[in-house]
């Protein structure tokens, strides 16, 4: 070992049809599996949701792509804004009329499927009236762009999420 720091590594999250973007900052001291595991998939995106219960988040859902599923490192059931929060489920908890996902969803008959999130307000609390306390991983923090990004967010939630993407990709 040098002593030396590791270089910051950033992501860029986007919603592509909206043509915002934001830059986060991995936080690799805190959650370094998580981030390692993010790193090594990136590019990742898919469609995006708005949060039902969790108030101030937007997300996409991923088939797994960790090798071994990270552990619940740096955790949090009061995300702040600008927090990147990694949660893991299986198939059938994300399978309910309740959340929302039609049936042709894409992470529909994945046996795990990985929810990357962005939160762009306060206020949010972890708590599903369905399942109770979901714990996520802080794994990244914005460090440009968040006032873009939550006013996107805020038009995403007025507007509709159809035809939108989230996207995450290395800086």
């Amino acid at each position: 070992m040098s002593g030396h720091p590791s270089p910051q590594r950033f992501v860029e999250i986007s919603l592509d049809k909206r043509g915002v973007s934001c830059t986060a900052v991995l936080l690799d001291d805190r959650a370094p599996l998580t981030c390692e595991a993010v790193w090594n998939a990136l590019p990742l995106g898919g469609d995006v949701y708005h949060a039902k219960y969790a108030r101030n988040e937007i997300y996409t859902l991923l088939p797994s792509f960790a090798p071994q599923e990270p552990p619940l490192e740096n955790p949090t059931v009061t995300p702040i804004p600008g927090d990147l929060c990694y949660f893991t489920f299986t198939d059938t908890l994300l399978g309910t009329a309740s959340h929302g996902y039609q049936p042709d969803a894409a992470h529909r008959g994945d046996s795990r499927v990985v929810d990357l999130a962005l939160f762009y307000e306060r206020n949010n609390l972890l708590l599903n009236g369905d399942t109770g306390w979901v714990p996520g991983i802080v794994w990244g923090a914005i460090v440009d762009g968040l006032d873009r990004m939550a006013d996107a967010c805020q038009d995403l939630w007025r507007a509709g999420a159809r035809g939108e993407t989230l996207g995450f990709r290395r800086v």
